[in-house]
Parts: structure tokens; sequence; C-alpha cells
């Protein structure tokens, strides 16, 4: 189901694109230093069952068709937006479409922390293929999206959505936004002061390590949830349907790491979650899209710690 904006102007001024660019991967491995993305379970699975070092963040790819990036050819900065403020743009590209959720989120998340007395800047969107080198580290593809605190920055390989709709069965243009909008969620959690707080409280509870992450996970799922509420309710933003929110919480569920685990390995084991159950996605989702508010996000109280 498509996602139906208040109105099509993109603005494309957070980008980073780095597509086609020929950005090579050295020697070392990604090192997230702030929160792992939607599916990093995915990727540590992977290296689990297969061996090698730690797994790094998250994913997200390409649902429909593709930029002109697919090509391999560099687009500049005024072709980009050109082409997504073009007629049609956001129901023919991908990454037009998420511009537009990323700035849409921009502009929510700016007016709810000022009627809260907060200070907020935005994220940049970067764009890539491949591989790409962060302010986290070096990054391929594989790891799909995820948002690196030490730059601040939202990364996002589109290619890999293509193997988030198949093999884990989060279809639909709002299953992106979902992701993308936790993504998001992440950086509000730097600003918030959340991300280090969280790891503070892992290195002094080593035991309780994977609990901290997967309550960080879970809060933003709450406020991607928030923001699809706000989101709703702002001009110029989306006009959600029930539809709409049935493609995010399947998302959701399809991420969990129950059913990752189940799906890789055929065992599901409690104690090495870092995001959280299908069914905790899914209700902490649907908590910050019910309420509206990211003052009902406390999963870290809801999970006693």
């Amino acid at each position: 189901m498509g996602i139906e904006f208040d109105d099509d102007r993109v603005d494309t001024g957070g980008v980073d694109d780095r597509r086609g660019g020929g950005i090579g991967l050295g020697g070392g491995g990604l090192a997230l230093g702030g929160g792992a993305g939607v599916i990093g379970v995915v990727i540590y699975l992977l290296v689990a069952v297969l061996g090698g070092g730690d797994g790094g963040s998250s994913g997200f790819p390409q649902l429909g068709a593709g930029s002109a990036n697919s090509t391999g050819q560099q687009e500049s900065s005024q072709e980009l937006n050109d082409r997504c403020n073009a007629d049609g743009a956001l129901d023919k590209y991908t990454d037009c479409r998420l511009i537009k959720v990323y700035d849409i989120a921009d502009s929510t998340w700016d007016d709810e922390f000022g009627k809260r007395g907060l200070d907020y800047h935005a994220p940049k969107l970067a764009f890539f293929d491949n591989a790409t080198n962060t302010g986290c580290g070096q990054a391929s593809s594989s790891v799909g999206p995820f948002y690196c605190p030490a730059d601040e920055e939202i990364y996002l390989d589109l290619n890999f959505l293509d193997q988030l709709q198949k093999d884990y069965g989060a279809q639909g243009t709002f299953a992106q936004a979902y992701i993308l909008a936790h993504e998001y969620g992440h950086h509000l959690q730097n600003l918030l002061g959340t991300e280090a707080q969280m790891r503070q409280a892992q290195q002094k509870n080593p035991d309780k390590e994977n609990e901290y992450s997967v309550a960080l996970e879970l809060q933003a799922d709450c406020y991607a949830g928030v923001w699809s509420t706000l989101a709703d309710q702002q001009k110029s933003g989306i006009d959600l349907t029930k539809g709409n929110i049935a493609e995010a919480q399947k998302a959701a569920q399809a991420v969990g790491d129950d059913r990752i685990q189940k799906k890789a390995t055929g065992k599901v084991d409690q104690d090495s979650w870092t995001h959280g159950s299908a069914a905790q996605r899914k209700e902490w989702f649907t908590t910050g899209y019910s309420s509206g508010d990211i003052d009902q996000c406390d999963t870290f109280g809801a999970l006693g710690l």
C-alpha cells in the first residue's frame, strides 16, 4: 500500500549521496558506537552461524523502481533534486520517497522538540552502495540501514530492501517508512543522551548488556510509532490509513529476534536477543502510535532497567 503525502515537494538538502562513487571497504569491519539499526541481529546471526568477528548494525533496501544510481552512475545534487521533484517521483523512486519521509521526520521532530524546549538538529541521510566509511567505522552493504552517533548520519543501502522484503516479509512502502523512522529514533536517543546513558549502564552491568540493547531498540520502535501519529497530524505530513499502520506492525514483527533466530538457526535463544521479540516490537511501535507521546516510550522502566 502506497503512502499518501500531503504534498509532493522534496527537499534533498539533507542528503549525503555516496552512491556510484566507488568507495571501497578496507580492512576493518563496522564498529558502531551507537544504537544498532532495525535488523542488526540479522548480521549478528549470520556472523555467529558462519563464523567471524563481531556483528554490526541494521538493514533496509529497495522496493519497487530504483534510483538513477542503481546503474552505478553518480548523480549530482541538482540532478537528484530535479528527479525527486518531478511529477510522480514519490511513486516511482524509492530513494525520493525515503527522502520525503526523512524531510517529514525532520519537521515533525523539530516541532515536537521545540514544544518541549529541547535542542534539536537533524541527522544527515546518507545513501551508499557496496561500502562506505563512517564516523563509526567502515560499513559494507550487508549491514543494511544504521545510524552512527559519531557523525549523526543515517546510512542506507537501498539494495538491501529487496532482501528485507523477500526474506523477512517486511513489505510495503510504509514498512520502509517505519524502518527509516526507527533509525531516526536512534538520532533522538543521541540528542536526548539516552544512547550514552545506555552505554554507560552496559559497562557497569555487563551481564545485562543485551537487555539494555533491547530496551534501546524497542524505544526506537516506539519513537517510530509516535512519529507516525505526529506526522499524520502535521500539515504537509502523511495521510495514514489502517493499511499503512498494519504494514509497519508487520515489519516490526518480521524483524523480531525470535523470528530471525528461528529462520536462521531453527532455534530461539532469548538470552542473546538484542532487539526484542516480534511481539515486543509490534507492541512498542503500537504504543507509540496509539499515544503519539514520547513520554510513553519508557522501555527501560518497562523492562525493569
